[in-house]
């Protein structure tokens, strides 16, 4: 087991991973930038070290910073958190050849994943099903034109490097196709500087649901069931839930077979998740995350495992903790994402927090590295707290999720908490029958106010 370990990010994540290794009795390295010098997760760690100023690609995306950081402190492994350089193949490659161990998986199943045509191509030949599009990139607009003939509209064309929504245009007829291949390949290239695309059969209705898988490295794997993800705003994720509403035992078995199967036959090391669409009980593959995710915690919380401890286990040579047969659902959990934004139209919302107070109870958990005077920097991604909650049933969770939000006080900054709030008291949440389009037709529909 490792003696030390230095973590590669900031925030709420790198607070969580200094918890896990202080019940686990490792020592906690945090790494920060100029501007979150008095950030609590440079607080609670056991060390920390300023790897630069406030601009990512000068600190939290520097390799040579990071790895001084390493040599410095004598730690001997990176636990890299998600975003920044969680899935950099050319990051685990550098920190590998300087004798550092990533807590995650291989350079070389980060490169695969992340380029979606390479990950769909080994998917599909895993036998995982995939969404109905073109067999590879789609260098010109006759190609593009030709693809969705055969597949019919309407498509949706993919940047292959693309994350985020970026590089992600929708063709509803032949009419609208030049003008989304032609936005998306620019909105690629500016963002990813890569502007090759790819076209899927675009699905009307369907729900976000992503299934957590583990692997040891060895050819073992295990899933850990799904997340309902599908509320989100220009795909960015809002309201994770487990399990998914609509998922029954049966589907949720036959999914999460073929994706531990997947990844243990190609010996994947520690968390990851294989994300589809959902439409008419098909799963669609659309990506594969080689990371720990945001809403991980409500995976936690229904089968009562730590997915970060368990990373450290596998990273350091242990085998996995558990089997299959022993992970049983308990219960329903739900995930909030509070960020700093300012409603109704989003705008980012740093400043100095003057009030906080964190809901508390039976069945609540709050990950968050606020505190009263703590002020949030304008470089970083708006992500301030997540609220989980967790209960026997998922009325019992939405009722404690209602609670929790009532109890929850962020004064000094605009936050989305009020449309929490307002979403929590509509039916179709109550009754769990959103899809991926929902959340945008009802902000559309509501003007959801600050508080």
């Amino acid at each position: 087991m490792f003696d030390k370990i230095l973590i590669a990010n900031r925030g709420e994540i790198a607070l969580r991973v200094v918890r896990a290794c202080r019940e686990m009795g490792i020592q906690s390295v945090a790494v920060h930038s100029t501007a979150d010098a008095d950030a609590m997760h440079v607080r609670m760690a056991d060390e920390a070290i300023c790897i630069g100023p406030p601009p990512s690609s000068q600190s939290y995306l520097s390799f040579p910073a990071i790895i001084s950081a390493c040599e410095i402190t004598g730690a001997q492994a990176i636990h890299p958190g998600y975003g920044f350089l969680s899935e950099n193949a050319a990051f685990v490659q550098a920190i590998e050849d300087h004798g550092i161990t990533f807590i995650g998986p291989t350079a070389e199943h980060i490169r695969i994943m992340g380029d979606k045509i390479t990950a769909k191509e080994t998917m599909k030949a895993l036998g995982v099903p995939c969404v109905p599009g073109s067999d590879g990139g789609v260098p010109t607009l006759q190609d593009a034109r030709r693809v969705a003939e055969q597949i019919g509209y309407p498509v949706i064309i993919k940047a292959t490097a693309g994350g985020g929504g970026r590089g992600m245009k929708v063709a509803h007829d032949a009419e609208e196709l030049e003008t989304a291949f032609m936005t998306a390949r620019s909105e690629a290239k500016a963002a990813f500087g890569n502007d090759e695309v790819y076209l899927e059969k675009y699905l009307t209705t369907p729900r976000h649901i992503e299934v957590q898988v583990f692997g040891d490295g060895k050819g073992r794997a295990v899933h850990l069931g799904e997340r309902d993800c599908s509320l989100q705003r220009r795909h960015q994720k809002v309201l994770e839930e487990a399990p998914g509403p609509v998922i029954t035992p049966a589907l949720r078995d036959r999914i999460g077979r073929v994706c531990a199967d997947a990844v243990a036959r190609i010996n994947y090391i520690g968390a990851g998740t294989i994300e589809f669409l959902f439409e008419n009980d098909e799963f669609y593959f659309i990506e594969m995350n080689t990371r720990l995710q945001v809403e991980h915690p409500v995976t936690e919380a229904i089968f009562g495992v730590d997915l970060v401890r368990e990373q450290i286990r596998v990273a350091s040579g242990l085998p996995m903790s558990f089997r299959q047969e022993d992970l049983r659902i308990n219960g329903h959990a739900i995930e909030v994402r509070i960020n700093a934004e300012k409603m109704p139209n989003f705008a980012p919302s740093p400043g100095k927090i003057t009030q906080y107070h964190a809901p508390g109870g039976l069945g609540v958990r709050m990950d968050s590295a606020l505190y009263d005077g703590y002020r949030i920097p304008p470089y970083y991604d708006s992500l301030v707290a997540k609220l989980i909650v967790h209960g026997r049933d998922r009325p019992e969770a939405l009722a404690r999720l209602n609670r929790a939000l009532g109890e929850l006080i962020v004064d000094g900054i605009d936050t989305t908490i009020p449309l929490f709030h307002a979403l929590v008291e509509d039916p179709a949440i109550q009754q769990g029958t959103y899809d991926i389009h929902w959340l945008e037709r009802w902000l559309k529909e509501n003007v959801v106010a600050p508080a």
